[in-house]
């Protein structure tokens, strides 16, 4: 690789780097071309960008960015690096049910937003609820006490009416 593509290249990091709220760093060592491709096709449905970048390549983008510098250390090895958009929590619950299943990718660290956190914090990651989760949770939260007065309404009108009924069935006997 010559200089240009390495400057281009460094360039394409940082640029993953800034556009991602949250970067997952993995040890792929073990892992063989399919399960890479199943993590990565697990990824994508999740709009997760995975790559594999040379590991001086990426510790040039995070000198040059002056952020991220607690992943430097964690660069060494077989590293994939995860960038993910709006869904931060999706990679940590991918790379768990992954090793879970694999006992092959390793955890290595991540940041989300500007908070780093060490390999042993992957079940806390993979625990935390997504924002759908959330969203849909809230949702359901205010529509649960409209959907409990259209029931007892209709629990009224349905005794109501059986009243009306029975006592249509006395005067008509």
């Amino acid at each position: 690789m010559n200089k240009s593509e390495k400057i281009e290249m460094v360039s394409q990091i940082k640029e993953n780097f800034s556009n991602a709220s949250a970067i997952y760093l993995v040890d792929y060592h073990g892992v063989n071309v399919d399960e890479i491709n199943g993590l990565r096709r697990e990824f994508l449905k999740e709009d997760i960008t995975y790559k594999i970048f040379k590991n001086t390549l990426v510790k040039k983008a995070i000198e040059e960015l002056g952020e991220y510098d607690q992943l430097n250390d964690l660069l060494e090895g077989m590293v994939g690096i995860a960038f993910a958009g709006e869904n931060f929590v999706a990679p940590a619950k991918i790379i768990k049910k992954f090793n879970d299943t694999a006992k092959k990718l390793t955890f290595k660290g991540c940041y989300i937003e500007s908070t780093f956190y060490g390999d042993d914090q992957l079940k806390v990651l993979a625990s935390m609820l997504t924002k759908e989760e959330v969203m849909s949770s809230i949702v359901g939260s205010i529509a649960a006490p409209a959907s409990g007065i259209v029931g007892a309404l209709n629990a009224v009108i349905r005794d109501l009416v059986s009243v009306i009924d029975e006592v249509g069935k006395t005067k008509a006997a």
